[in-house]
C-alpha cells in the first residue's frame, strides 16, 4: 500500500482529498502546518506527497525544495493561484506535477496513480534482479551471462560458462567427467570425455590465481570435480 502525505492547511479540502486517496487503497496523513510538514515529510517514510503552496510557517516552494534534496519521490503542488510563474517556479522546483484548485477529487486520484506507476518503472520496481552467484571474489550473472574474478570482466566460451556455472549451482558434490560432459553436452560421452578436462583447464585459467593449487574447482583424483565452498 503506497503512503501519501498531504500538506493542506485547508481542513476540508485535506479530508476530501484524503478521503478519496483511501477510498483508492492509499494510506494517507494529513499534517496543516508548513514546518511539521516539512519534518514529516523529510523523516518518514512516503510515496508520494501532495503539496500545497499557501501554507502557514514554511510555503510549499521551500517544502518541495527540501525534500528534492533528499527524496526523489512525486510530489504534486496543489494552489488556488493560477499564474504561470508559480507552477514554473513550482516545477523548476522539482515537482512533479501542478493543479490550480478548485479541481475534481477523481483527478487527483488518476494523477497520484499516473505517478506513482511512472516512479515505480524509473525505478524498476517489479523488475526482476539479475540471477547472480557470487563466492569468494567469483561473480558469476547467470541472465548476462558474464563472469568477473575479483572485479575483473573474463570472457567465456558457451560451454565454459555452463560448466562453470553448473559446478557453482551444485557445490561440494563430486561429479564425474561422464556426468559433467552428459549435463553440459546433452549427450552421453561415448568415451570421449577429454573435451570435459580441457574447458575446466581453460576455466581455470581465467578465474584461478595459482591453476596447481586451485581454489574454486577441485579434482578428486580417479573420480571428477568438485566446486569448493
Amino acid at each position: 500500500m503506497s503512503k501519501i502525505l498531504i500538506i493542506e492547511d485547508e481542513e476540508a479540502i485535506a479530508d476530501l482529498e484524503k478521503d478519496y486517496l483511501e477510498l483508492s487503497g492509499f494510506e494517507v496523513e494529513i499534517e496543516h502546518r508548513g514546518d511539521v510538514g516539512l519534518k514529516k515529510a523529510l523523516e518518514g517514510n512516503y510515496d508520494l506527497f501532495i503539496l500545497d503552496l499557501m501554507l502557514p510557517e514554511v510555503d510549499g516552494f521551500e517544502i518541495c525544495r527540501e525534500i528534492r534534496n533528499v527524496k526523489n519521490n512525486p510530489v504534486i503542488m496543489v494552489s488556488a493561484k493560477k499564474d504561470d510563474i508559480d507552477k514554473i517556479r513550482g516545477l523548476g522546483l522539482g515537482a512533479d506535477d501542478y493543479m490550480t484548485k478548485p479541481f475534481s477529487p477523481s483527478e487527483l486520484v488518476a494523477r497520484v496513480k499516473a505517478h506513482l506507476a511512472r516512479y515505480e518503472r524509473l525505478i524498476g520496481t517489479g523488475v526482476q534482479e539479475n540471477d547472480i552467484i557470487e563466492i569468494r571474489g567469483l561473480k558469476i550473472d547467470k541472465t548476462a551471462r558474464r563472469v568477473w574474478i575479483n572485479g575483473e570482466e573474463k570472457n567465456f566460451t558457451t560451454k565454459e560458462f555452463d560448466l562453470l556455472t553448473f559446478l557453482a549451482q551444485n557445490p561440494n558434490r563430486v561429479f564425474t567427467k561422464d556426468e559433467l560432459f552428459k549435463e553440459i553436452w546433452a549427450m552421453e560421452s561415448i568415451g570421449d570425455i577429454a573435451t570435459v578436462t580441457v574447458h575446466i583447464k581453460k576455466i581455470r585459467e581465467k578465474i584461478e590465481f595459482n591453476t596447481a593449487k586451485p581454489q574454486y574447482i577441485e579434482t578428486i583424483w580417479g573420480v571428477g570435480y568438485r566446486f569448493k565452498v
